[in-house]
């Protein structure tokens, strides 16, 4: 959530933010009004509970008629005390339940727009040319078909649409990527983390995941829990609670990821570039504030070094303010080539969401002048089926095979992967 102090201070700039990213202004002053009123309930009670304070001594030294008239205005101010109180906690719901509504402060320096209205920063490698290598390029699903890496039928038949199963060379690619994925960030300093997948309402909302995305997460009702659509969830609430020392704390967390894509409909059907589960290595780190945008730089920088390591054309996209998502401030993506598609997909992303979460989940760090929330960054270094996919078009011969990244060879014991 953003700082209460910045919306009394400069609404002005919350509504341009809230604008801006395409959600509601009229929250901003529906909560400076709730926010007036708690202050004034909260007043209000104070004043009631001093009073009761100097009420209660004069009791106790009061004798006889004297005592029995003041035990009387006790007992009113009493249920006056407890009815004060009682609304200044409805009050203080009303404005917490608005200040959730509320999204981060987008950087001023994020391109305003929609989703087609990003920026591009830089172009790295250059698209294959086919032609000149003689043979029209086949889909990810033909490959995986061909290499019987991909099994996209027997996936849906088990589990229904955008399911599928990852076998043989397909499976030994996810754990050659995830290997060196998890090799890469240990050396740049991430502790690797299995984080749990099921998390507590507590979790998700603090991370920003019930409100804008709430339509794409897997809800458990029966047991009020939520399957995780990234790691970035449970390693963000790993802390929840808690006083940092020594940031910053950087950990590279591995888990599966479950989005319902309700909002998707009729788009990337074919194949695994938009599923429901799926495998991702995401980096995320608490630091301070003042040094949350040098480390959202270098979130960047590790990213594309992976990407590098690949072998694979990309571009580094600077993600517009109205598909940012609540928490971030200001999102980079890395977008592959896909040459089937003539385009570029995005396979990476990373995100400064500055104090925003930490506020929520109650998660600071201590410094001279006392505790303050920390400031938390996310950065995915590999989305499994994606680079899958990146990795097979762009590397593929005209026999079917597919040639190994030099990165990944040592994983995978092969330098090609070949026909069935």
């Amino acid at each position: 959530m953003i700082d209460l102090k910045i919306l009394r201070e400069s609404p002005d700039l919350v509504r341009h933010s809230q604008k801006v990213r395409g959600e509601d202004e009229g929250v901003v002053d529906q909560l400076l009004a709730a926010d007036e009123a708690r202050r004034i309930a909260t007043t209000d009670f104070e004043t009631l509970r001093a009073e009761q304070n100097v009420l209660s001594k004069a009791v106790g030294a009061a004798k006889g008629d004297e005592k029995s008239a003041l035990l009387e205005n006790a007992k009113d101010l009493a249920a006056r005390v407890k009815a004060a109180d009682s609304k200044r906690t409805e009050l203080e719901t009303a404005a917490q339940q608005l200040l959730l509504k509320i999204h981060n402060l987008i950087d001023t320096a994020a391109p305003v727009g929609g989703e087609e209205d990003f920026v591009v920063l830089e172009h790295v490698g250059t698209p294959r040319d086919f032609a000149k290598d003689g043979f029209e390029p086949r889909d990810h699903v033909e490959i995986g078909k061909i290499i019987k890496a991909i099994d996209t039928e027997r996936g849906a038949k088990v589990a229904g649409s955008r399911m599928y199963y990852l076998t043989g060379p397909g499976a030994m690619l996810e754990f050659a990527l995830v290997n060196y994925a998890i090799a890469s960030a240990s050396k740049a300093g991430f502790i690797p983390v299995l984080p749990p997948v099921l998390v507590k309402p507590a979790a998700m909302e603090g991370t920003g995941f019930l409100g804008q995305a709430a339509e794409n997460v897997y809800h458990l009702v029966e047991d009020d829990m939520y399957l995780v659509g990234t790691s970035e969830v449970p390693l963000a609430a790993y802390h929840m609670d808690e006083i940092l020392e020594d940031l910053p704390i950087r950990y590279a967390g591995y888990s599966s990821c479950f989005r319902r894509e309700a909002g998707t409909y009729g788009k990337d059907t074919r194949g695994i570039i938009r599923v429901h589960q799926f495998d991702k290595v995401e980096m995320f780190s608490f630091i301070k504030p003042e040094d949350a945008a040098a480390e959202h730089k270098r979130l960047l920088e590790w990213e594309k070094d992976f990407l590098k390591a690949m072998e694979i054309p990309f571009r580094v996209i600077d993600v517009a303010s109205g598909d940012l998502g609540a928490s971030a401030i200001r999102k980079f993506d890395c977008e592959a080539w896909i040459p089937t598609q003539g385009a570029y997909r995005e396979v990476t992303s990373t995100s400064n969401c500055t104090e925003f979460q930490a506020r929520r989940l109650n998660i600071r760090y201590r410094d001279e002048s006392g505790t303050k929330p920390v400031a938390t960054l996310n950065g995915t270094l590999v989305a499994i089926p994606r680079m899958i996919v990146a990795i097979l078009e762009n590397h593929q011969n005209a026999d079917g095979s597919v040639n190994v990244p030099q990165a990944l060879r040592p994983f995978l014991g092969v330098d090609r992967l070949l026909p069935a």
